[in-house]
């Protein structure tokens, strides 16, 4: 489903990823790891097609990585950072709106409440972003991503600011969409979510 080829991301002088050579099959997952400044966030945009890589090429179902490309952004989803918020919209009615895009719009309820619930988020439905807490709000903004239907789907640090209940929910979440077929590339600091998550994982190293 992904295919890496000796991608390698350079901003000036400085090299954000080094060369990488990776190839992830489909309802497969597979977790990033190392540490800060180690290019995981940036290979992750190269899949998003966010950057572009300064060498090398990557592939999606044997398509290139475009944004612009219709095909693309209905097969792949991403959270790389927190997405930006309406302040006058409440959880649910931010959730919904970007269900109602893939489903009609009773079906897009009942799938927005659903992924809310599946996060631990029941009691949040009719909370304002600035209402929520750092660890809410990450929560938030995953159920966003997860709401939608994709066959891959990229995420960065999914346990940002969770408690070990909640980490525990991302961990439930992200299996049930890998055993349902779903291509998943998550980079991560968390050893658990790595072992119970991925398939196959890849450490980066700093460069020099």
């Amino acid at each position: 489903m992904i295919e890496v080829d000796a991608v390698r991301v350079v901003s000036g002088d400085v090299t954000l990823l080094d060369t990488i050579t990776r190839r992830v099959d489909a309802g497969t997952a597979l977790a990033v790891r190392g540490g800060n400044g180690t290019g995981k966030t940036t290979l992750l945009r190269v899949l998003a097609g966010i950057q572009a890589p300064s060498a090398g090429s990557a592939r999606i179902a044997g398509a290139a990585i475009s944004q612009r490309d219709r095909t693309f952004r209905r097969r792949v989803a991403a959270m790389i950072g927190l997405p930006p918020f309406a302040p006058d919209l409440t959880v649910l009615e931010h959730v919904r709106l970007v269900a109602v895009t893939w489903f009609t719009s009773e079906e897009a309820d009942a799938r927005a409440r659903a992924a809310l619930d599946e996060l631990g988020l029941q009691t949040l439905h009719e909370r304002f972003p600035h209402e929520l807490s750092s660890g809410q709000a990450q929560l938030f903004g995953l159920a966003l991503v997860l709401v939608r239907p994709c066959e891959v789907l990229i995420l960065d640090e999914p346990e940002q600011r969770l408690d070990p209940e909640h980490v525990e929910a991302v961990i439930a979440a992200l299996r049930a969409r890998r055993d349902a077929g779903i291509t998943l590339v998550v980079a991560t600091h968390h050893p658990r979510l790595a072992e119970l998550v991925a398939d196959e994982t890849v450490h980066l190293e700093r460069v020099a």
